[in-house]
């Protein structure tokens, strides 16, 4: 076998062990640090295949995300040490600070829910939550298909974002607002209604039984509430968008907005989770320039093995 062949060998093993290792870690017993590593080497091992294109553009970001899920889903296949690890208290101490004594989200919920009803205006923020799964790739393509000069630093910045987070939700692990609610961690006030998980409930209304499948195949950690990506990613998305023109900013920007009332009143984050994700976001916006030349330089150097193992 040819060298050339032996490297091409090589990198389709590395694309099929970086799919088949985050799927098959439970029934395998992997070790996290293994799961991590062949996710991660699968988006470069297919530069070594293809010559850069759109459509290898959407592999590797493709692929990328995959890793991301990967270390996002994967503290919480031992629930029980997750449990005994995850912070319960602390933003709960920072949300008092922000809301003078009350949790934000206390007081929205019983300043505006109506017990025993969803208003228009409640179903349209539940929605907005599961919009998001969409829009930081949605955002990615459309850069892709009609900015694609702008692309590269785009997608490392809302993928960056993304996996930066992933870094904190590994480090510290912290409960939602929900769940705290849940466990008897949170004061009601003198209201005494207790704070609820909102979108929860409407998706069992509009769902009905079909719902614990959605959330089963969408939650994966529950206890990967700070920083907030979906507000992180919705901000970078946004960024981006402004970035690309005033129209296109707008909208990433009204999103955004959206999104952030959304997830503290519905009770899926508290406000300082949210604070968090947008300052993640504004942090990978300014440390951009300032890693791009690193990064450019090795993404030249693996093109250019690369290349000589697609010719040679």
């Amino acid at each position: 076998m040819t060298p050339r062949n032996l490297i091409r060998a090589a990198a389709w093993a590395a694309v099929g062990l970086g799919v088949a290792a985050p799927l098959a870690r439970r029934r395998l017993r992997l070790k996290p640090a293994v799961v991590l590593a062949t996710a991660a080497a699968a988006p470069v091992a297919v530069t070594f295949l293809v010559p850069r294109s759109r459509s290898r553009d959407a592999v590797v970001c493709t692929l990328q995300m995959w890793a991301y899920f990967a270390a996002y889903e994967m503290p919480a296949d031992d629930p029980e040490r997750l449990r005994s690890r995850v912070r319960v208290d602390y933003p709960i101490r920072s949300d008092l600070r922000i809301g003078r004594g009350r949790i934000p989200t206390v007081r929205l919920q019983q300043a505006l829910h109506r017990d025993g009803t969803f208003q228009w205006w409640e179903k349209a923020l539940s929605v907005s939550h599961w919009v998001w799964f969409f829009v930081p790739h949605s955002t990615v393509a459309y850069v892709l298909l009609r900015h694609p000069e702008q692309f590269p630093r785009a997608a490392a910045r809302i993928y960056g974002t993304f996996d930066l987070g992933a870094v904190v939700y590994w480090a510290v692990p912290t409960a939602p607002p929900w769940f705290a609610a849940e466990a008897g961690r949170i004061d009601f006030g003198p209201d005494g209604r207790p704070l609820r998980r909102l979108m929860r409930e409407y998706g069992e209304e509009l769902f009905g039984d079909r719902w614990p499948q959605l959330y089963d195949a969408l939650g994966g950690n529950p206890l990967a509430a700070m920083p907030s990506l979906h507000f992180g990613t919705s901000v970078a998305s946004a960024q981006v968008l402004r970035d690309v023109g005033p129209v296109a900013g707008a909208i990433g920007w009204t999103y955004a907005a959206t999104l952030g009332f959304a997830l503290v009143y519905l009770g899926e984050h508290y406000a300082t989770d949210i604070i968090a994700g947008g300052a993640l976001a504004e942090a990978v916006r300014r440390a951009t320039p300032l890693a791009a030349g690193p990064l450019v330089r090795t993404g030249d150097a693996i093109g250019r093995v690369a290349g000589r193992a697609r010719t040679a």
